[in-house]
């Protein structure tokens, strides 16, 4: 490597600042990266030289090594017998990639808003959304679903390889390989991806007549699918690799499962909770007795005791959605009552209801309609 004095290498006066030090090498570091002047070894023999130089002058230790001892001060070891990697170094100053000749063009995108290909990156495929419905009982037990849905396959022609039989893959002409396309703005180069190769860096010498080049074919499918229990509407599930495959031999997209669970005839849900109302008649409410509950696995017996008020809510343990993340974890079945008020009687039952009235101290049941009014509010409990 030169021996050149490493103010000169940067262009600086011995009395330059911090600051100064920095941006000169920041300029010409730019200016002489590899990855802007690829195959050019003076180009990169002098990044090389820059990096040494600023290496030592951006510590001040080493710099004041060297305005004493110049070179000398680093022989046998240190920045000037190959310790230096000018690649971290660029990496340090600019921020984010940059190592082994290969980062450049990501570090000068993320100053600068450059393209995000890079030659040789193979193109992922999209990813892909369906939905799936089931019942309320599935959700509680777990299902397998089958799924048909349309998607980019790759081509069974080319092997997804986009070439016909016996040919293959070429550098593209228009970047050289690189997979992107460089316009200059005074000394800020930005890159873009190459329009030619979408930034592969290759093009297909003779396209597969199957598929065009593209190496994939829209085609329908069917997989099937684990929906686990205790799943929730809305969840969503993903299934690696089952989306579109990627262009060219490009990594395949992921498909996504929405879940839709379908409404129950008489359970309502809440998390991991369940919820249920049930009608009884104020002779059941009050002398008490059985009830039948639905659960997702049968019905449960359900005892009313004597004098129960309308909207009562009865708790039925470990008969609600198991939990998604802890399956072992069960929830709860709530059960609300509400009291059923006869809206027709015979003349028989009239009056053995008034008599009933009067037995519990109600001497002023005289009409019909007003004791039916009375004992309506009395077992919806507005009196």
């Amino acid at each position: 490597m030169s021996e050149k004095d490493y103010y000169e290498v940067l262009g600086v006066d011995r009395g330059a600042s911090d600051d100064e030090i920095k941006k000169a090498y920041r300029k010409l570091a730019v200016k002489y990266h590899p990855d802007k002047n690829p195959g050019d070894n003076e180009a990169e023999e002098r990044f090389k030289e820059i990096s040494a130089a600023f290496e030592v002058l951006k510590d001040r230790d080493k710099r004041r090594k060297y305005d004493q001892f110049g070179h000398d001060a680093f022989r046998g070891g240190g920045p000037t017998s190959g310790g230096v990697d000018p690649f971290d170094l660029f990496r340090d100053v600019f921020g984010g990639g940059g190592g082994g000749g290969g980062g450049f063009g990501s570090i000068f995108e993320d100053f600068f808003g450059g393209g995000s290909a890079s030659g040789g990156a193979e193109q992922r495929g999209s990813d892909l959304r369906v939905a799936v419905e089931i019942s309320l009982e599935q959700a509680a037990s777990g299902v397998e679903k089958e799924i048909k849905y349309q998607h980019h396959a790759e081509c069974s022609s080319c092997s997804g390889s986009g070439a016909a039989a016996g040919s293959g893959k070429i550098m593209c002409s228009t970047c050289g390989g690189v997979g992107q396309v460089a316009s200059n703005q005074g000394f800020i180069s930005i890159r873009r991806t190459c329009p030619s190769c979408a930034g592969s860096g290759v093009m297909i010498e003779n396209p597969c007549t199957g598929c065009k080049g593209e190496g994939r074919k829209r085609s329908p499918t069917k997989i099937k699918v684990n929906v686990p229990k205790g799943v929730g509407d809305g969840n969503r599930l993903c299934s690696r690799g089952r989306g579109d495959a990627g262009p060219r031999g490009g990594p395949s997209g992921d498909l996504y499962v929405d879940v839709r669970i379908k409404s129950h005839e008489f359970l309502d849900r809440d998390e991991d909770d369940l919820f249920h109302e049930m009608m009884i008649p104020f002779t059941l409410a009050t002398l008490g007795g059985m009830v039948q509950v639905p659960t997702l696995d049968g019905k449960v017996s359900l005892k009313i005791p004597a004098g129960t008020p309308s909207n009562k809510t009865f708790r039925i343990k470990d008969k609600g959605m198991p939990n998604l993340r802890s399956p072992s974890r069960t929830g709860d079945l709530y059960a609300k009552v509400i009291i059923q008020v006869p809206n027709k009687l015979t003349k028989e039952q009239r009056e053995k209801l008034v008599e009933f009235g009067k037995s519990c101290g109600d001497k002023d049941l005289t009409a019909e309609e007003g004791f039916m009014g009375k004992a309506k509010r009395f077992f919806e409990g507005d009196n």
